[in-house]
């Protein structure tokens, strides 16, 4: 049995699946300009913006090869939202901290805003660093393992393009695409 919570079944699936996501996302902001965003889950990720089918498919199993040959930080991205999350912890908390004081008048309260907006604004370059290592350490993975693309269906609607990647566990074969 699994001791570690984060490599059980389901949230391995996710880590690794986030990490993909990133990976992919940080090769193919390389590759083509736009403005691409994804979500993960324990079946696989969505990737919305402008980019064809053909093309994301490539960028993924290269991401998901080099990650597998050692290049782990591509696992790690600077607009993920674990990084917001972060920073809105850090500098809530903090926040919070320096409204505990009671302060009897309106003009105490508000001789207080500076020193809250210093602690808010301490907390968001503190969390600055932290981001990242929380993405590697906790909610992504930069190690997929056994994890393959099975699939990749592209969905037409109006606005950016969507594109489902469904992964899981096995052997490398030929990717159904629709």
């Amino acid at each position: 049995m699994t001791t570690n919570l984060l490599e059980w079944g389901p949230v391995s699936l996710v880590r690794r699946n986030h990490g993909l996501e990133h990976a992919t996302l940080n090769l193919l902001s390389k590759r083509q300009p736009g403005s691409f965003a994804g979500y993960s889950d324990a079946r696989g990720i969505w990737i919305i913006g402008n980019v064809s089918t053909d093309l994301l498919l490539e960028t993924a199993q290269e991401a998901l090869k080099r990650m597998n040959n050692g290049e782990h930080e591509l696992a790690i991205h600077p607009y993920c939202g674990t990084n917001f999350v972060t920073t809105g912890v850090i500098a809530g908390t903090l926040a919070w901290l320096f409204t505990l004081r009671k302060a009897n008048s309106f003009s105490k309260k508000l001789d207080r805003w500076s020193t809250v907006v210093l602690a808010v604004t301490a907390g968001a370059v503190l969390a600055h660093p932290l981001g990242p290592k929380v993405q590697e350490k906790l909610t992504t993975s930069g190690v997929p393992g056994s994890l393959v693309i099975k699939q990749i269906i592209r969905y037409e609607r109006n606005g950016p393009a969507l594109h489902r990647i469904l992964t899981g566990e096995g052997s490398h074969k030929d990717v159904a695409t629709e």
